[in-house]
């Protein structure tokens, strides 16, 4: 495994991040694939095992369930002080008043609930999940700003959204000294490639860490287009980002395959060599539930594509209409 600094910080992470949406409580979720404690188990400590120590869940992810799974597992696998947890806040956790959004109520009260289920003192990064459109920034900001002050997270992140929010955001905390964020999750891989007009270009601008989530493409990225799983029969969350281009996007998991038929490696070598030859990308959130699909992906952290393989990968794409920011 190999470790990079996380954007304008001095913490290391792993240059891949587990993403633990995968593991939880298909009673509690939207997600009917996602794995219970006892199979999750295996495939936290596998990553361990071969030196992954960034793991990226959220507060919604099965209504809490993935945080208990997380801080369990980690609990009792690992030093507490070599692994990087990250969670994140902003969804329905409750029904009535206040049971989601970026309030001064809300995350006050998440954080508390997240570290509960999490089983630790802090988080090394608190993550907004999305943009809250009903809550000034400045409030969730100087919130955000408390709960570092508090030492109930060592950093802030955002995820998913426009650019120009995010520069809002990182405008009013320099404007107030608050805390700023140094990091970005996007929605980001080479069917959708969006996030390429303006904000990689703002978070290189601002040394801003990228940790693009879904970088195979919820699976289409990596396997024959005619073979179908059951993520791909129940995850309408992914057939809503996906569908609609089909036909624009089978050219590029084409050449996918063709580049790594032709180089004797891995298709999920070939679409993450791609992400972490794009700057600022850090750390693409890799998701599992084989302990294969782990093993297979930190194989791609050697191969390295040529210019012209970039070039041929990146041909065929068409602009996709924006997913993920509302």
């Amino acid at each position: 495994m190999e470790y990079i600094k996380l954007g304008n910080t001095g913490m290391d992470v792993s240059k891949l991040c587990l993403g633990c949406m995968s593991f939880g409580d298909t009673e509690k979720w939207i997600h009917k694939w996602v794995l219970d404690e006892d199979n999750s188990r295996p495939i936290i400590k596998k990553a361990l095992d071969l030196g992954i120590n960034f793991f990226d869940t959220a507060n919604v992810y099965s209504i809490g369930r993935s945080e208990e799974i997380i801080g369990k597992a980690l609990k009792d696998f690992a030093n507490r002080d070599e692994v990087v947890i990250a969670t994140k806040v902003h969804g329905k956790m409750h029904e009535g008043p206040n049971g989601s959004g970026l309030s001064r109520k809300a995350i006050l009260s998440e954080i508390d609930n997240s570290l509960k289920r999490l089983g630790t003192d802090y988080v090394d990064l608190y993550i907004i999940h999305r943009w809250d459109y009903n809550t000034p920034i400045e409030e969730t900001m100087e919130a955000l700003h408390d709960v570092v002050k508090s030492g109930k997270a060592r950093y802030i992140g955002a995820s998913a959204m426009y650019a120009w929010q995010f520069q809002k955001a990182l405008h009013v905390a320099e404007k107030h000294g608050w805390t700023r964020f140094v990091s970005m999750q996007n929605h980001y891989n080479l069917i959708y490639r969006e996030e390429e007009r303006e904000m990689l270009p703002l978070c290189r601008e601002e040394k801003i860490a990228v940790t693009p989530y879904s970088p195979m493409a919820s699976g289409r990225l990596i396997r024959d287009w005619s073979e179908t799983t059951k993520r791909l029969e129940t995850d309408n969350v992914a057939r809503s980002k996906y569908d609609s281009t089909a036909s624009a996007d089978k050219l590029v998991v084409d050449r996918v395959a063709e580049i790594a038929e032709k180089r004797g490696i891995l298709r999920i070598h070939v679409a993450l060599a791609w992400l972490l030859h794009k700057a600022p990308v850090t750390a693409p959130i890799i998701g599992a539930t084989k302990i294969s699909q782990l093993e297979d992906a930190v194989g791609a952290i050697s191969v390295k594509l040529t210019p012209e393989e970039i070039a041929y990968l990146e041909e065929p794409y068409v602009p996709h209409v924006i997913v993920g920011h509302n």
